[in-house]
Order: C-alpha cells, then sequence, then structure tokens
C-alpha cells in the first residue's frame, strides 16, 4: 500500500470538453433546488478494465472524448458552472459552456493486479481521478471532471466525478450510462440515454419544476402543517442530545475526528437469504429493509453507546414518484430526501425485534408525500447553501443510501461497450454513510460499504457478519 502510494502519476494531458452541438432548447440558469443545494461537491467513481486487447489506449481516452462531447449537447447543465444568486446566498448553474475537464494518465510500474481485490476502497484509487483545485469557490469548479490512466498491464480505470448538485445518484448513472453509450456508437448524433434493454431513448429534463419551493404557493399548506419532516426534526434531536450529553461532562462541544476507515462487505444472495431465514422466522420484506435493519442493530451494538442515549436511523428515499405530480421520466436533477427511524440503544438492542424495526422502517418510507417533501425542502434553505454538504458525524446516527437500482457496473466503456471488471466508489463527503450497491458477482446480492472508526472495524464486522 505504501509503495503504491508512493508511485508517481504521470498526467499526459489534460483537456477542456465542450459541447459538440448547441441544444436548441438549452436555458442560460438552471434555478437549482434545495436538495440539489446540500453537497455542492464532485462525487468519484472509478472503472477499472482490465486489458485492451481489441484496441489501444489512445483509442480509449479518445473515444471518451468525443463521447463527452455528445453527452454534454443534451446534458448540457454539465458543461456550464455553479454561480451564486444575486443574494448571494443560493447556488444555481450557469449554462455558460464552460466546459468539463479530462486527463490522461499513466502509472508507471504498476499492474492492475498488485492493487488486490478492487472492490474494497483503497487510498491509491484517490490518485485515479482528476482532483481541480479548490479555494472554497463553487463557481470556478468543472461540473464533471474525468481522468483515464493506463496501467503497465495494458489495464487501465477510468475515475469520473460529477457534482452533486448537478445529479443525485440515479441521474449520474444516467448521465454515465448515456456518455458511454456514445463513446462507441459510429453515428454520434443524439447524446440520449440508450436503454439496452428495450432500447427505448429517455432525453434528459434539467428545470427543476415543482421542486423549486415556493413559500407563497405552499402558504396554505404550511398553515395546516402541524409536524416538520421527522428526519430534520431528529437530526435537530440528536445535535441536542450531543451538546447536552457534553455539557454533563463540562466539556466544548466537539464533532468526532473524521478518520474513517472505509470497509466493503460482499453479500451474496445465499447469505442474505440465509441471514433473513434465521433471523425473521417466516416474515416476509425485501433485502433492503432487512439489510437496513440489520445493519443499524449491527452498528449501534460496535458503538457501545449508552442505553439511555436516542438512536437513529436515516435512509434516502427517491421522490420523482411521490411528489404531486410525479416528476417526469428523466429527471437530472436530486430528487431524494431522507425517511427517518429513532427509537432508544436499550430499545433497539435489547427489546425490538427486526420484524418490528422493518415495519417502522416502512412506516418511515410510507410517510413520504408532497407535505414531508414540502418540509424537508424548506427546512435545507434555512442555512448557508454554500457549505460542503457534511452531516455532523453523530455516532447516534446511522445513515444509508440505497444504490442497488444503478447498477454502475454495467456502465460499458471498455473496448466495444465492454463491461467493467469492477467499480469503486471514493471516499464520500460524508464517509459514515452506508451504500448499498449491486453486488457484480450475483444479480440478488448487495455490497455494503461503510465508513467506521477504525475502533469500531472489528466489533461492527463481528456484529454485522453474525448469522
Amino acid at each position: 500500500m505504501h509503495m503504491l502510494m508512493a508511485t508517481r502519476i504521470d498526467i499526459i494531458q489534460k483537456l477542456n470538453v465542450y459541447p459538440r452541438h448547441q441544444n436548441q432548447d438549452q436555458k442560460k440558469l438552471i434555478t437549482l433546488s434545495n436538495l440539489d443545494r446540500q453537497c455542492p461537491l464532485l462525487m468519484y467513481l472509478v472503472f477499472f478494465y482490465k486489458n485492451t486487447t481489441s484496441r489501444d489506449f489512445d483509442s480509449v481516452f479518445s473515444d471518451l472524448k468525443l463521447g463527452l462531447e455528445e453527452t454534454l449537447s443534451v446534458w448540457y447543465p454539465a458543461a456550464g458552472r455553479l454561480a451564486l444568486d444575486k443574494g448571494g446566498c443560493n447556488l444555481n448553474i450557469q449554462c455558460n459552456d464552460g466546459g468539463a475537464v479530462i486527463v490522461e494518465a499513466t502509472v508507471t510500474g504498476v499492474k492492475l493486479s498488485e492493487l488486490g481485490d478492487l472492490t474494497q476502497y483503497n487510498e491509491f484509487y484517490e490518485t485515479l481521478v482528476y482532483k481541480p483545485s479548490f479555494d472554497g469557490d463553487f463557481c470556478v469548479m468543472p461540473l464533471v471532471v474525468a481522468q483515464v490512466t493506463r496501467f503497465a498491464c495494458g489495464g487501465y480505470s477510468i475515475g469520473i466525478g460529477t457534482s452533486h448538485s448537478l445529479f443525485d445518484g440515479i441521474s449520474a448513472y444516467d448521465f454515465i450510462q448515456a456518455w458511454a453509450f456514445n463513446s462507441h456508437i459510429h453515428n454520434r448524433s443524439n447524446g440520449k440515454i440508450a436503454n439496452k434493454k428495450d432500447h427505448l431513448v429517455i432525453k434528459p429534463v434539467h428545470d427543476r419544476g415543482n421542486l423549486l419551493f415556493n413559500r407563497d404557493l405552499n402558504q396554505s399548506r404550511d398553515a395546516l402543517r402541524v409536524t416538520s419532516a421527522a428526519a430534520i426534526y431528529h437530526l435537530y434531536q440528536l445535535i441536542k442530545q450531543a451538546m447536552m450529553c457534553h455539557q454533563e461532562q463540562n466539556r466544548n462541544f466537539e464533532l468526532p475526528d473524521s478518520g474513517f476507515v472505509i470497509k466493503t462487505f460482499d453479500l451474496n444472495d445465499e447469505a442474505i437469504e440465509s441471514m433473513m431465514k434465521k433471523s425473521l422466522e417466516g416474515f416476509l420484506c425485501s433485502s433492503f429493509e432487512f439489510l437496513a435493519a440489520h445493519l443499524w442493530k449491527a452498528r449501534t451494538r460496535a458503538l457501545g453507546l449508552r442505553r439511555d442515549v436516542m438512536v437513529c436511523l436515516q435512509f434516502a428515499v427517491d421522490i420523482r414518484k411521490r411528489t404531486e405530480p410525479s416528476l417526469p421520466e428523466g429527471f437530472s436533477g436530486n430528487a431524494y430526501v431522507l425517511a427517518s427511524v429513532v427509537s432508544t440503544t436499550r430499545e433497539l438492542l435489547e427489546e425490538l425485534t427486526l420484524e418490528s424495526i422493518v415495519n417502522k422502517i416502512r412506516e418511515a418510507k410510507n410517510s413520504i408525500d408532497q407535505d414531508y417533501i414540502n418540509s424537508y425542502i424548506e427546512a435545507l434553505g434555512g442555512g448557508d447553501q454554500r457549505n460542503d454538504g457534511n452531516l455532523p458525524p453523530l455516532k447516534e446516527l446511522t445513515l444509508i443510501s440505497d444504490w442497488t437500482k444503478m447498477p454502475f457496473h454495467n456502465v460499458g466503456f471498455g473496448s466495444g461497450g465492454e463491461l467493467a471488471d469492477n467499480v469503486a466508489p471514493l471516499c464520500p463527503p460524508v464517509p459514515q454513510v452506508a451504500y448499498f450497491m449491486k453486488n457484480p458477482k450475483d444479480a440478488k446480492g448487495v455490497t455494503v460499504r461503510i465508513g467506521l472508526d477504525p475502533r469500531d472495524v472489528n466489533d461492527f464486522t463481528n456484529h454485522f457478519l453474525d448469522f
């Protein structure tokens, strides 16, 4: 590992990439929703391809560049820049064709096989993406970046970063799929999403529509609404609890150190079925519901929290079909809110069955309606929108993001549309989030990735895999 970290990455060229065609429907400004403004940072994925037998490395880079030019013609906000509104508080996207950035690089004397298990996070991966210099001014940062890195074995990686203000996970997947498709078609003329299953073409919709919260339009609803979005209310309670706990101990309230270790657990279908049969005794639920309940208990147990404190599970819910009316097919912005479940440590670990926790998770998910969405979006608009999106890393808060409907390993940037051998997300801005991802080796399996305090890794592993 240390030898790899000392390995030099040589940059061969860095290019700005612009849309190939002017989009007739292009707006000059995309007004962002408060959901988009939560985290204006680049989120990174690294795709690994083990060989280039049917084409040389130069064509990998040139195809990627041509595909990006075509894709930006339709996904034109991705070529823009973030810009503050006249009040200087809210970020929007200026569609000024500032361009994306693509880098060609080589790593000397390192073979992909030397990286070990590509499913496990490796700090070396951080060198396989292009990270623009950043001085706090989001308005000069590109919204899409890529780095193609050649290894000594002939294999290569493609590291892609997309702004979280531009896309959530679902729309990032659609964009990257379109980019991969456009990198290989001979007739590069559309830049739309190609659904390989049924050959449907879905055009992206960039306007944020009814996610743009308007206080005047929603005033009548506000008057009737008694409770706020549970996720926001519970988060405030957790922060208040942490501050009171520190006051009792005569200490200043300080956030814990952020030295997280990223751990990955590959669960195949057989393992998940076995865990569910043993724990649920005939109760039927989805693998997400079961794994979310099981992970919440395992993490809470591993952290050794006081029995009387409030603990909370929050998980992302896609709201594309939950708004009134539904968001259009191909919606390209952020469209998720957090659902929330609370308990005390004692209740969670000693009294609640997994079945009852699953029912609480279902209730929280079913509570996400238009009123909840309005409350959530309004609450997010209360602070400075230029932050880095970090939630306080509270031990009592377990966060889950479900990526199982986004099989990034199926993205075909390889030769002739060849699928990636492995895909590795880099460490996210909120490292303690648990990600549920498709297991590339098992269609019904799940890969669980989570950031943990090094002191808690062994205990969490033992509790999570204890079935």
